[in-house]
Order: structure tokens, then sequence, then C-alpha cells
């Protein structure tokens, strides 16, 4: 199949890029994976080089050298409308395709967890380093949350977790908080006895900030042994996520209706027990026809699936593209 039939899909995410190569009949010709996506940092630009070594990459796979017919790229940070038009310009701009789609990674989400036939509604909320919320109505219409961290009341995912997990153990060790066994289980994760050293540790960088991630499976381990402090935390989580779903719903008039609600991300996707349990008991209280379903294909998948919507592809095109990630 020519240029013109193949699409390069793209989920850019807070810890690492995701890079497919599809053509419109389904077939996956080249995938790379890179590092962490952030606009937000180093700029759009920069931000965009990111891309360039890993679409390289999966053309040289396919044996060409573009440009394709479409590229559909799903992005984090891309949380603002200024955001995702300074961002569609750049990758415009670079001749990586013939047309260019741009949108918040977590429609990618979103799109591979809704069905590849019929009506397309639902609301996804993704739940990974961070946490962000996005819902298609039945008209086309969209719920949308800035999603920029805390001035934007955004609370939870992966990063956020971890550093209330800090907090609580901290104030444990000290005598400000509730004793918890996270002053002790969130030190020994880095070979260090106590709450005192572990803060000197990340203070001065002898533990890189790059690890405090590695804390929130801890937490989540803390919290299934029972400790209250734990509990706590993981339950707020639950409380998020589903305020986020419900806000949207609401939003796109579909409380009443039977809606999905995907869930994925790290966090979500690993369904640990406490927070999969709560979310399911907490929606079916306040929205008793959403559906949850969790996602853990790769989001990349829906990135692809929105390339076959554009190209109007046949059912067997989307079986052949969820089967090479599902």
């Amino acid at each position: 199949m020519g240029l013109t039939g193949t699409a390069l899909a793209i989920d850019a995410g807070n810890s690492k890029t995701d890079v497919a190569l599809v053509t419109t009949d389904g077939r996956l010709l080249g995938t790379a994976r890179g590092g962490p996506f952030s606009p937000q940092v180093v700029g759009a630009g920069p931000a965009v080089d990111v891309l360039a070594p890993l679409i390289a990459a999966v053309l040289a796979q396919a044996g060409t050298a573009g440009p394709v017919g479409h590229l559909a790229a799903y992005l984090a940070n891309a949380d603002l409308p200024a955001e995702e038009a300074a961002l569609t310009a750049e990758i415009s701009g670079r001749g990586w395709a013939r047309s260019v789609t741009v949108a918040n990674d977590t429609f990618a989400l979103l799109r591979a967890g809704l069905p590849d036939d019929g009506e397309r509604t639902g609301v996804a909320v993704v739940c990974g380093a961070g946490i962000n919320c996005a819902g298609l109505g039945p008209d086309g219409t969209t719920a949308r949350f800035p999603s920029v961290g805390r001035i934007s009341g955004d609370w939870g995912g992966g990063a956020y977790l971890a550093d209330e997990a800090l907090w609580h153990a901290a104030r444990a060790e000290d005598g400000r908080g509730e004793p918890t066994a996270l002053a002790r289980t969130l030190p020994a994760h880095f070979g260090l006895t106590t709450m005192r050293e572990l803060i000197e540790a990340l203070h001065l960088r002898a533990v890189p900030e790059s690890r405090r991630h590695e804390l929130t499976p801890v937490l989540f381990g803390v919290a299934a042994a029972g400790d209250p402090v734990a509990r706590g935390i993981v339950a707020r989580q639950a409380e998020e996520v589903v305020l986020l779903a419900t806000v949207a719903l609401d939003r796109l008039g579909l409380l009443g209706e039977p809606t999905p609600v995907i869930l994925g991300g790290g966090v979500l996707a690993a369904r640990h027990p406490l927070l999969h349990d709560r979310i399911a008991r907490l929606l079916a209280e306040r929205a008793p026809k959403a559906v949850p379903v969790v996602v853990t294909a790769p989001p990349v998948l829906g990135a692809a699936l929105s390339a076959l919507d554009r190209a109007g592809a046949k059912a067997t095109a989307y079986e052949r593209v969820r089967s090479a990630w599902e």
C-alpha cells in the first residue's frame, strides 16, 4: 500500500513515548519507544524533537522515508487549547504527514476503550504519573479538565501518591501525624532505616528524583496489609477518579445512560484490589449505569484506531490493529 494509505500513531506520555506506523487496512509496519514528552518544561519545539528519531525508526522499518498520509498524535501536557495549537503547528511543520491531528493523550485511552462500530461515547480517566479525564458525548461534544496540577484542582496520579505517602510517613516519624507503617517501608525500599535518612537522601539527590515513583507500589502494598493511613490515601484516590468520571458524565448528559467509563494508566491498569473495588463500588452508587472498563493495552492503540476512523477503515482493519496490541 502506498504512503497515502499509512498513518503515524503517536502516544507521548510523561514517562514514555510510543510511535507506530500502520496501514489503513490494519497492518502494523513498525513501532518505536522513547522517553518522556515534556513540552511544558522544554517548549514545543524541543519536545517534538523527541519524536523525530522514533518516527525515523518506524519509517525505516517499513522501508520508506515518508511523508505518510496522516499523523495522529495524542500527547501528554497538551492540556490547553493554546498548547494543542502550538504542538499542531510544530508537528505539521516537520513534514512527516500530509495531515495532522493533535489531542491530549487521555483521548487515546478513551478511543482504545470504545467500540469500533456503533456510537462512540464515553468517559476516560487516566491515572498514571498524573491524573486526567476526558469524555465524548453523542453529538461530538467533549468534556475536558485543564489538568495542569494542583492549581487546576487535580489530586492524584502516581507521582502525587508517592509524595502523599512521603508526607504522611515524615509526620508519623516526627510525631506530627498518625503512626503508619509507611515510616518504615518507604526508607527500607531504598535500603535506609528512617524517614529522616530518606528525606536527606531525596533532598541531596543521593536518591534521584526519578526514583521517587517507585514508592507508589510500596504505598499500595502497605495499604493492602491493612495500614489505616495508607488505606486512606488509596481511598482518596478512588474518590477522585470517580469524581472526575461523574462530573464528565454529568456535563455530557450521560449520567442516566449506559456509558463506558474507561480506566487506564499505570495506577489503574494495575487493578490494585483496594483501589479498583472502591472505584467500582462508588461508580455503582453515583453513576449506576456507568460501565467501568479497564484498558491495559498501550494508549498508542487508541491513536492507531483514531487514524483508522479518519480513513473510514473496514472492520477487519480494526481487528488487525487491536490484535497487534491486545
